[in-house]
Formats: structure tokens, sequence, C-alpha cells
């Protein structure tokens, strides 16, 4: 492994301090001169490695997809053999994402009001994002193909990776708010969720559904439309 370059450390101590005082006191309050303080560097300095807050809040992002890399293969991996199903798959990739975004849930939440508007460039659903939503999408472009229980009807399978991570995101928002002990809410969302997803699709399997289908994905064209010009 190549050794940490002292630039390096420096940009993740203040890209670390700034996760902290996100933590403590929320987005909109924090200061770069705070974080600066915080990361024992001169406001300069932090200057230098982050043009802003919101540069910070992308570097997050960076490493947040990143770290989850090794932890999404690992958990496909270990679901590889042929009787894990594409519920057992999708739960696994949650799974990854509420234990990785634990510890800043609450600055998500205020991130998450920030940067609602697609235009903002911190969204989820904007340009600068983009490859992030790819990564995303393709960890569930392999949960469906490498299911063995539910074969989805061809026509819906390009469409499936943008929409279940368009399902994530709302998990994910409920998440955040939802105040249950342990967020068990969620937990029983995904579960229920879930189930149902993975019986829609067995059904739409059937010939006789294929008017619907076509009326299905119509609407998975529209989604993604709205997607594609966030």
């Amino acid at each position: 492994m190549r050794p940490t370059s002292k630039s390096e450390a420096t940009r993740a101590r203040i890209l670390d301090a700034a996760l902290d005082l996100f933590r403590l006191q929320g987005f909109e309050p924090t200061t770069m001169r705070a974080i600066a303080a915080r990361a024992g560097v001169s406001l300069g300095s932090a200057y230098y490695y982050f043009e802003s807050k919101e540069d910070l809040v992308m570097a997050y992002y960076e490493r947040a997809m990143e770290a989850m890399t090794p932890r999404m293969e690992a958990a496909l991996a270990e679901r590889a053999g042929i009787k894990t199903g594409f519920e057992e798959r999708v739960a696994a990739i949650m799974a990854v994402k509420f234990d990785y975004f634990r510890p800043n849930r609450a600055f998500l939440g205020a991130l998450l009001r920030h940067a609602a508007d697609p235009e903002n460039h911190l969204s989820p659903f904007s340009s600068s994002t983009l490859h992030i939503r790819e990564c995303d999408q393709a960890y569930f472009a392999r949960a469906v193909a490498e299911s063995r229980d539910v074969r989805a009807p061809e026509e819906f399978v390009v469409h499936l990776p943008r929409l279940l991570w368009l399902y994530q995101m709302g998990l994910i928002l409920y998440w955040i708010y939802d105040r249950s002990p342990g967020q068990q809410q969620t937990r029983l969302l995904l579960e229920k969720s879930l189930t149902l997803i993975t019986g829609l699709l067995r059904l739409a399997r059937f010939a006789l559904l294929k008017p619907l289908r076509s009326k299905i994905v119509e609407l998975m064209v529209l989604a993604e439309g709205g997607l594609d010009h966030a």
C-alpha cells in the first residue's frame, strides 16, 4: 500500500474535523474557520485543500463510496450461492449503507434539507454526483442479475437498477427521520417492501400481464427521464 503523504494526511484531517463539527453543530452553523481550528491548520490551508464546505461534503461522498466498495463486494460475495435470493441481496446492500451512514445520520438529515434542490451540486440527483449514482446502481444490477429466485421480465431489467436506487434513497430518507428505537420501523419497512417488490417481479412474468408490463415500463422511463434531467 502506498504510504499516505503529508498532504493527504492534512486533507484527511481537515475532512475529519469538518465531519465532527457537522455532527456536533450542523452544516449551516459550521464555518471554515472553525473547521481549520479543529483540524489544527491555518484558515488558508483549509481553503487550499477545500474551497468551501460544499467541497468538504463532496469529499465525504467520495470517501463513503470508497469505504463502502469493499463492504458491498463482500456482502454480495457472501450471498453468491444459488440459495440466496433477490431480497437477501438488496437487504445486504441496504445494511452496508445503514451501517456506514449511522454515525452521520443527523448530519445527513440536515444536509438533505440543504441539498434537496437537484440544481445544488451536493444533491444526490445532481450531475456532480452522477458517478456515485452509477456505482450504486451497478450493485443493484448485480443483485438482479445474480438472483435465481426472481427473473425480472427482460424489458424491466435495464430499468430496475435505477428504480432500486430511487427505492434506496426513499428508505434512507425514512431512516434518517425514523425515531423508533434502533430505527426498527425502517427495518420493518425494508422487509415488507422488499417482499412486495419480489412478489410483483415474479407476477410480472406472466404472459397475461404483458399489457400491464408495457404500462409499467412507460412509468419507469418517465421516472428515469426526471432523474436524467435532475
